[in-house]
């Protein structure tokens, strides 16, 4: 009998199949934005009222809502814990941020925690990543996740904001108010339109081609991508100009040009150069250039950073406005946009047994996932950083 005790041994024994918890009440922090530029939030008091009125604990960092115009009575009223220092916020299990933290922010986050904000790749250095995982932060990007149909909400929906705007900001500085040639964007009977160059043809070139067609302006767009030159006229519908980037028929094109919106979609982490210094010198003295693709060096050769404290430059006597981050110019709207986006996600994640579960449970989410308890994740960053990754996937089939 000792004999067989000993065998039986050997067998695999019944347990029990764990039950993932349902409902799980989360703590969510809000620290303050202290990037220079930012304004924007990722949560509106209407969105925290949501999440504490279904069992969340949200915790805001004050005067974290001012840039968007919300004061802490809205926040409190609305259920959340106002705290008067970031390290409150900051050591939540939960942090929901617009800019990627600092390494010092990092620092006072908690062990194990998880952090939903941008990445932002092509601003990131190997230290970022490092601190994450020695924290072992579960770090999700914003402009990494998509939607259960495969889109992008977070870069659609401000690349939306972005398109809308710039054509306000090319009238602001057409007006003769700000030195500009005295023109009206767009046209009225009788006066020849302003002409309007848009280079890419992704959702900013979309909603700025929109907002253009919509003031009267004469419009062309450039991409060196058919599908999405056909794609962007069925949207608009209408026949408008379109064309592949070549130098010469892209740069007769900015020569009569009034406004010239840079929008093309960065590859490889950078965004290609198909505007000359040469083309830039030709054009129209007042024109106006706008580069929406600064925050990856930008697709115009003369275009350099500038700020909303400072957004525009002159060279050529053509005007540059080459501010990274134009959705903050509108920060209440985009405010309102990001949370949209992720009060359905973070309500969803409670209702799975939390951001872990729902990691494991929804695919299209795990691809925002960069860093997970202290191992890098995204194949990108570990080939631009030369440094080692493990596959997301993998990690699933070994906790199941």
């Amino acid at each position: 009998m000792s004999e067989l005790a000993k065998e039986s041994s050997l067998y695999p024994q019944e347990a029990l199949m764990p039950i993932k918890e349902k409902n799980k009440s989360l703590q969510i922090g809000m620290p303050k934005e202290i990037a220079m530029q930012e304004k924007r939030l990722v949560l509106t008091p209407e969105a925290v009222g949501l999440l504490t009125s279904n069992g969340q604990r949200v915790i805001v960092e004050s005067e974290a809502g001012l840039p968007s115009r919300y004061t802490d009575k809205d926040y409190s009223e609305a259920g959340a814990q106002i705290c008067y220092s970031p390290e409150e916020a900051l050591e939540c299990e939960l942090v929901v941020k617009v800019e990627p933290p600092t390494i010092e922010e990092i620092d006072k986050m908690k062990t194990g925690a998880t952090l939903i904000s941008a990445l932002q790749m092509g601003n990131q250095v190997p230290e970022f990543i490092k601190a994450l995982n020695q924290k072992k932060i579960t770090a999700i990007g914003f402009e990494l996740l998509e939607d259960k149909v495969g889109g992008m909400p977070v870069v659609r929906a401000m690349s939306e904001i972005a398109g809308s705007t710039v054509m306000l900001i090319a009238a602001e500085y057409l007006s003769s108010v700000n030195n500009g040639n005295g023109l009206i964007l767009g046209g009225i009977t009788g006066v020849v339109p302003t002409q309007v160059v848009i280079i890419g043809a992704g959702t900013v070139a979309e909603y700025a081609a929109r907002t253009a067609l919509g003031l009267g302006a004469q419009i062309k767009i450039f991409d060196n991508h058919i599908y999405k030159l056909r794609r962007i006229k069925h949207l608009l519908g209408q026949q408008v100009y379109t064309s592949t980037i070549d130098s010469l028929t892209l740069g007769e094109a900015l020569k009569n040009a009034d406004v010239v919106i840079g929008a093309l979609r960065a590859e490889k982490g950078r965004s290609k150069v198909v505007v000359s210094e040469e083309m830039v010198s030709c054009m129209k003295p007042g024109s106006i250039v706008i580069d929406v693709s600064i925050d990856q060096g930008g697709c115009v050769e003369t275009s350099e950073l500038t700020s909303h404290a400072r957004p525009i430059f002159r060279k050529y006597d053509v005007i540059h406005y080459c501010v990274p981050n134009i959705p903050s110019r509108v920060s209440r709207t985009a405010t309102m946009a990001l949370s949209n986006i992720f009060t359905p996600i973070i309500l969803q994640a409670a209702d799975v047994g939390g951001i872990n579960d729902m990691i494991f449970t929804y695919k299209w989410f795990m691809n925002g996932v960069y860093t997970y308890k202290g191992s890098l994740t995204n194949a990108n960053l570990g080939r631009k950083f030369n440094m080692p990754h493990k596959e997301l996937q993998l990690l699933m089939a070994a906790r199941f």
